[in-house]
């Protein structure tokens, strides 16, 4: 469900204060959720690449099975590039997260443009207020 005009300006409002008064803090909130993602995604990636390695030992200790070892290597493989992708897509601190593509960068520009039109709005409204 969108937020309301007026739900937006008091949430940008809010951010700003945020921002004002204490500019470290909120640059550590910016991007935490996609970076608890993205670690979470590496860790989860290490760990199946372990399994993957274990898999290819007991493919080499029963040698029956080489299938094993085949199934192995394909983990490991799977879950490095799981793993070198996530690293590589995760914000670092303080740093904003890019939108991906052209559908991103579409909306990113149509957002910003609804972003400073409804600034525009409420600094008219804040002058027409005498503030």
């Amino acid at each position: 469900m969108p937020l309301s005009e007026h739900e937006q300006r008091m949430l940008e409002q809010m951010e700003r204060a945020l921002y004002a008064e204490d500019p470290k803090f909120a640059t550590a909130l910016e991007g935490t959720g996609l970076r608890t993602y993205t670690r979470r995604r590496v860790y989860q990636a290490i760990a199946g690449f372990l399994v993957g390695v274990a898999l290819l030992m007991v493919g080499v200790i029963i040698p029956q099975q080489i299938w094993i070892s085949v199934v192995g290597f394909l983990v490991m493989l799977g879950c490095a590039g799981l793993a070198v992708t996530g690293w590589r897509k995760a914000p670092k601190p303080g740093e904003r997260p890019q939108a991906g593509g052209p559908a991103g960068r579409r909306q990113s520009r149509s957002r910003r443009s609804m972003m400073s039109r409804i600034e525009e709005r409420w600094q008219r409204r804040r002058d027409e207020q005498g503030h």
